[in-house]
């Protein structure tokens, strides 16, 4: 079923709202029920909407329906329009009344979590805070970005040079690492020359898609060490966790170290400033004027 452009009018909501159910509940019965109206009625609405788009959008499956290409691509964009919507009033509720300081960052894989707390530090105790963080792929986030679902992202590597985002990249991070490890191993280590005291000691690390897990493989190399690798994290705080609890020794930016040395039982085994970490804050044009975002900003440059 295809339908002239020259029909296509001023999108109907609506419309939109009727197919979103139908798909949710799986059908024109339960959507019907759900809805508290006539099956006839909604059918009569989606039938619209594919009037509307120029395509059908649902076909039938089983004793049910099923959205087509089409229907795919229109009910992704439908998710994400009334799941915004489902928190508006409680957005505008609180913009109205002013208590709430709402600040959706994203924290790209690989990066430092324990660095990421570090950085998000200065605006922790802002009063009546709501913080969102989100974890994710580089792409995913940058697209969220775009799309003003966040309001910044931190990533170990500068946006794409692509003017049909309009983002902005600032490094906040260049630091060293540092080893840390339980009481027990490290103690037994300062007998030996650190760093090629790691190739007797277990050691954990982050997961191959970081960046500093790259570095740290070429560092390895150039010092000649070949680790004893017993564990393996996508977060350093789990990593850090899974350390204090005598695991192995770890590595983690010095920027993340001041979160490390918090943790009972762990302590520093050594340093290795010839091996960096950066993480790089990217934001939208609506970014660059939040003011929690300016705060992380103008913080990361007086530290």
């Amino acid at each position: 079923m295809r339908f002239s452009r020259s029909e296509f009018h001023m999108l109907n909501y609506r419309h939109l709202y009727y197919f979103w159910v139908v798909i949710k509940e799986g059908g024109f019965a339960r959507a019907a029920e759900r809805l508290d109206m006539a099956v006839q009625t909604i059918s009569a609405q989606v039938r619209e909407l594919e009037k509307q788009l120029g395509h059908q959008l649902l076909k039938p499956a089983g004793r049910g329906v099923a959205p087509t290409p089409a229907g795919q691509a229109a009910f992704a964009r439908a998710e994400e329009i009334f799941t915004l919507g489902q928190s508006l009033p409680d957005e505008v509720r609180e913009a109205a009344t002013g208590r709430v300081a709402q600040l959706s960052v994203g924290l790209s894989d690989g990066i430092s979590k324990l660095a990421a707390h570090a950085l998000l530090a200065p605006v922790l105790e802002t009063p009546d805070l709501r913080l969102v963080c989100h974890e994710g792929e580089f792409e995913q986030l940058l697209a969220e970005l775009a799309l003003h679902q966040l309001d910044i992202v931190l990533a170990g590597q500068p946006a794409p040079r692509n003017p049909n985002l309009r983002l902005t990249s600032e490094r906040l991070v260049d630091s060293g690492v540092h080893w840390y490890g339980p009481a027990k191993l490290v103690g037994k280590a300062q007998r030996d020359a650190f760093p090629q005291s790691l190739t007797d000691l277990p050691v954990l690390l982050p997961t191959g898609h970081s960046a500093l897990r790259i570095a740290l493989d070429h560092w390895f190399d150039t010092k000649g060490i070949r680790p004893r690798i017993v564990g393996e994290f996508e977060d350093s705080a789990l990593l850090a966790v899974f350390a204090a609890r005598g695991m192995g020794v770890f590595p983690v930016s010095q920027l993340g170290a001041g979160d490390v040395g918090q943790m009972r039982g762990l302590r520093l085994l050594g340093q290795c400033e010839d091996v960096r970490e950066e993480i790089h804050a990217i934001r939208s044009r609506r970014g660059l004027h939040h003011p929690l975002v300016k705060q992380i900003i103008a913080a990361s440059e007086q530290g």
